[in-house]
C-alpha cells in the first residue's frame, strides 16, 4: 500500500516583505500581523537597510512604507529586544534610543527619495511616528494614531517630541501626548498629520497611483525639495535662502532638469529618467 506523503510545511514569510515595482517603487511592509506589527530589533534594522539602500539605488525611485493585517505598527515589541547581557548603566537608555528609535526615524527623514506611509490600521507609538516622518501619509479610514507613552508612564521617543509640534503645533502636540487619547483617521486629516484617509480597501491603489506619479517626477529635484522643506523647520532665512540657492544649482546639472526645461519650451511632455 503506497504511504502517502506528509504535506509540507510552509516556509515562514520573513518579517519585513520588499519587492520593487518596474515603475520603480519600492514597497516595504511590516509583516508580523499576529503581534500588530510591534517592530522588532529585526525588523528596524531591515527597514533602515532597505531604506538606505532605496537613496543609492538609481532604479528605485520612491518608497512606500506599509504593513499587513489589522495593524500598522504598535510600537516596539520590547518582548523581541535583545537580552541584557550586564546591570544598566546610566547612559544605556539613552544609547539604545539614539541607535535603535532614533536611527529609523532618521532613515525615513533621511532618504532621498520620497517615502509614502500607507497607514492600513493602528499606528501606536513609534508605530505613529514612523507614519509621520513619511513625506505622504495615506491612511485607511479605520487607522487610529495613538501617542501611547504617557499610558506606559514613559517620555515619547523616535523623535515624537520634535516631529509632532512641527506638524500640529506645541498645543496640539501635548494634548496628544499628555492625554494619549486614540486619534481616528479623520481627525488626523483635519489636524494635518495626514494626507488622505480613504475606505480600507482603495489604500493599497491610492498609495500605488501617488507612488507612481512620483516614481514618473524628477526625483533629483524631489529629493532636494525634501531637504529644503525638513531643514526649513528649523533654519533661519538666511540659512534657508542659502540652502535653496545651493539647492538650484545642485539640480540644474540634472539631466531631468534640463529635460524639463527643455520640454516647456518644445510644449511636450517631459521624460523624467530619475537623474
Amino acid at each position: 500500500m503506497p504511504v502517502s506523503a506528509e504535506p509540507a510545511e510552509e516556509a515562514p514569510q520573513p518579517a519585513v516583505l520588499h519587492r520593487t515595482t518596474p515603475d520603480g517603487v519600492s514597497w516595504v511592509t511590516l509583516n508580523r500581523p499576529e503581534a500588530m506589527n510591534a517592530v522588532t530589533w529585526e525588523q528596524r534594522e531591515r527597514v533602515i537597510a532597505l531604506l538606505v539602500d532605496a537613496s543609492a539605488d538609481p532604479a528605485v525611485r520612491a518608497v512606500v512604507l506599509t504593513a499587513t493585517g489589522r495593524g500598522f505598527c504598535a510600537g516596539a515589541d520590547l518582548r523581541a529586544a535583545p537580552a541584557q547581557t550586564r546591570e544598566r548603566v546610566p547612559g544605556d537608555v539613552a544609547r539604545t534610543i539614539r541607535l535603535g528609535a532614533q536611527r529609523l526615524i532618521a532613515a525615513v527623514l533621511d532618504c532621498e527619495k520620497p517615502v509614502i506611509a500607507a497607514v492600513n490600521g493602528t499606528a501606536a507609538g513609534i508605530g505613529a511616528h514612523l507614519a509621520f516622518a513619511c513625506d505622504l501619509v495615506l491612511a485607511a479610514d479605520t487607522a487610529r494614531f495613538i501617542e501611547v507613552f504617557v499610558r506606559r508612564g514613559l517620555v515619547p521617543d523616535g523623535g515624537g517630541a520634535y516631529l509632532l509640534p512641527r506638524l500640529v503645533g506645541p498645543q496640539r502636540a501635548k494634548e496628544l501626548m499628555f492625554f494619549g487619547d486614540a486619534l481616528t483617521a479623520a481627525d488626523a486629516v483635519r489636524m494635518g498629520l495626514v494626507n488622505r484617509a480613504v475606505p480600507a480597501e482603495e489604500l493599497a491603489g491610492l498609495a500605488a497611483a501617488w507612488a507612481g506619479r512620483l516614481a514618473c517626477g524628477p526625483t533629483r529635484a524631489i529629493a532636494l525639495t525634501k531637504q529644503l522643506v525638513n531643514d526649513s523647520l528649523t533654519a533661519d532665512r538666511a540659512t534657508a535662502f542659502a540652502a535653496e540657492a545651493a539647492a538650484q544649482e545642485i539640480n540644474m546639472t540634472t539631466r531631468d532638469a534640463n529635460e524639463g526645461v527643455a520640454s516647456f519650451v518644445e510644449r511636450r511632455t517631459p521624460e523624467y529618467r530619475g537623474y
